[in-house]
């Protein structure tokens, strides 16, 4: 039997740590991850072409059928043991039709949150100030001075 597979987006920071947290769940070893933006430009399968699935997230039931956005994470959270309680509700009108709406918007705002994220990504690894008064309270016990 086939496994449900995932195709996300790697290259999207928001993307990746929501997929990272999937792939920490019980149960994920069973599901196919595919992580679209590390694939040449050509279909990804029969049925899905890579700019397609690096637009909107992308989920193949074990049956073949493909499901995307809103209606792709229930399937998703469906075949997560942990999750299943949350996919169960979410495969059913008029929740999936809720849930495909609230997808639609994220994606409007996506780009924005990118730049966000991956703005917050480079300031993470930045000294901050506190950062830099510890430094200096340390090098002043050792003796070394203030560094002025």
């Amino acid at each position: 039997m086939i496994a449900t597979t995932v195709y996300f987006d790697g290259s999207c920071p928001l993307c990746a740590r929501e997929i990272a947290f999937y792939q920490g769940c019980r149960g994920a070893n069973s599901l196919l991850w595919v992580d679209v933006s590390a694939l040449p430009d050509k279909a990804i399968t029969a049925g899905l072409s890579r700019s397609e699935a690096l637009a909107r997230f992308h989920v193949r039931t074990p049956d073949g059928k493909f499901f995307s956005g809103g209606q792709g994470f229930a399937h998703l959270w469906y075949a997560l043991p942990r999750l299943r309680p949350l996919g169960r509700l979410f495969l059913n009108r008029p929740l999936s039709y809720l849930l495909d709406l609230s997808y639609n918007l994220f994606l409007r705002f996506r780009p924005l949150m990118q730049q966000l994220a991956r703005r917050q990504a480079r300031t993470n690894h930045r000294p901050r100030c506190t950062d830099l008064a510890l430094r200096k309270n340390h090098h002043e016990v050792l003796g070394r001075g203030s560094g002025r």
